[in-house]
């Protein structure tokens, strides 16, 4: 069972490597993982998915499609919010949600304007909220980068 783990194990980090030398090579991989908390495994995995985003007409359209977006139960002209309707792939959301965990634990050790806004969301929303809405706000600049090409600028 110990030289199964141990082979296992070997097999993971080739994939691994092997993951990373695709994003290296691939223009809108390296585009993407200029955004925090989307690396190699999140960028491949999205442009296998939606290619160039030309599916979507919009970047909430794309993060409805993940299930990144609230619930909305209106009825008599009120509009309400609830939590997000998880529909969609599930492996793309969670790699964007683990990624803005990262983005958030690596926040207070730094002063950028990304990172103040998602330690005042925090503060505001509490953590899981904040998660979410920068998992959203992060598949929403993915999609613009992928549709916008070389016109996207990455937010300081």
């Amino acid at each position: 069972m110990l030289s199964e783990l141990s082979h296992l194990q070997e097999r993971i980090a080739q994939s691994e490597k092997a993951i990373a030398q695709l994003a290296r090579q691939d223009e809108k991989a390296q585009r993407l993982m200029q955004l925090r908390g989307v690396g190699p495994t999140t960028a491949t995995a999205i442009i296998a998915s939606v290619g160039n985003g030309h599916d979507f007409d919009s970047g909430r359209q794309f993060s409805a499609w993940l299930g990144l977006v609230p619930r909305q139960n209106s009825s008599g002209g009120k509009a309400k919010l609830g939590r997000i309707t998880k529909a969609g792939d599930s492996y793309l959301r969670t790699l964007l949600v683990l990624g803005a965990r990262s983005l958030l634990i690596t926040a207070k050790n730094k002063t950028d304007p990304v990172s103040r806004w998602a330690l005042q969301l925090q503060q505001r929303r509490g953590y899981g909220r904040a998660v979410v809405a920068i998992a959203a706000k992060n598949a929403r600049m993915c999609w613009a980068a992928l549709r916008l090409g070389e016109g996207f600028k990455v937010p300081v």
